[in-house]
């Protein structure tokens, strides 16, 4: 578990979490991904960790752009790459975009 960059990871709350982020993603995502994007949608639900719902976040963040526009899409992704945090190796975490200034 110190791989996932905390050792209080627990298996179970690993796999609750992961969960969590899943739902999240397929909730912000919503109906018009289901219609829209069917093959991102099974992406999500199908990703087997929290390490390929990470990496699944570059077509999350093309579903909710479609949805709510560029600027609230990056937020939505924001808050959902938040809720990563001590489940992915240190080398995946977030840093701050240059973009942002």
């Amino acid at each position: 578990m110190a791989l996932l960059g905390s050792g209080d990871v627990t298996p179970s709350v690993l796999q609750d979490r992961t969960e969590e982020i899943r739902e999240l993603i397929l909730d912000e995502m919503g109906e018009f991904g289901e219609k829209n994007y069917a093959a991102i949608i099974r992406l999500v639900r199908y990703a087997h960790d929290a390490q390929a719902l990470w990496y699944a976040r570059g077509d999350v963040m093309k579903v909710l752009a479609a949805v709510h526009g560029e600027t609230i899409a990056r937020e939505k992704l924001a808050g959902i790459s938040g809720k990563f945090e001590g489940l992915l190796p240190r080398s995946l975490n977030s840093r701050p975009s240059p973009l942002g200034r």
